[in-house]
This record gives structure tokens, sequence and C-alpha cells, in this order.
């Protein structure tokens, strides 16, 4: 997995996600609920950029999947819930977050994503 390539600074990154999030990057995007359906796609454009582990919990009869980078954990779509998750943090991986999205979206999402970080 790639090494993380700058510092994580979580309020930086969750402003650039919001502006990157779309329905191109989430078929259930919405909005009001800009995360909603976002947690997959963005897990894994997290984990390009900043390395780190990918996490899930179940969270209404779906996994909800998150980062773990230096051992803090990241969850930049919790606000896509009105009841928030009962963090499980059981390891995941990137073939289980990519079944919660597609090429297409993984695709925008990341190529959106590292236009506005530069």
């Amino acid at each position: 997995m790639q090494s993380k390539s700058q510092k994580f600074d979580e309020q930086t990154i969750k402003a650039i996600l919001k502006r990157c999030w779309s329905r191109e990057s989430s078929s259930l995007w919405t909005e009001q609920n800009s995360a909603c359906g976002q947690c997959g796609v963005t897990a894994l454009v997290i984990q390009d950029q900043f390395g780190g582990e990918i996490l899930k919990t179940p969270m209404e009869e779906r996994w909800h999947f998150y980062n773990q980078i230096d051992g803090e954990r990241y969850d930049l779509t919790i606000e896509q819930f009105t009841v928030l998750p009962n963090y499980m943090d059981l390891p995941s991986n990137r073939e289980e977050a990519f079944a919660d999205t597609n090429q297409n979206q993984y695709g925008y999402l990341l190529s959106k994503f590292h236009q506005m970080l530069k």
C-alpha cells in the first residue's frame, strides 16, 4: 500500500471531500446528504492518498467503511447518519470496500480529490 504522501488534516480533507462528492461518486448522493453512500469509495481514496487501514462496522444492514491512519479512526462520511455508528473497527480491505462502489465512481472521486488537494 502506498505510504502517506502528505500530512493528514481531517478538517481540510472533509472540506475537500464535500466539494468532490456528487452523484458521480455515489448514486445515493443528494444535496441534503452529500455523504450518503460515499463510505466505500471515500475509504479507498483516502487510503490511496494517506495509507493506513480500512475498517468496517455493520450499519443499517450494510457495512460502513472508514479509515484508520496512524492508529486514529477517521470516519469522513459519518454525517450521512442520523444515528451514529456503534464502531466495531473490524479489519477490512480494498476488495470489500470496492464492493460498495464501482470503477467509474472510484475513478471520478480519485481524480476530483487529487485535483482539489493540489
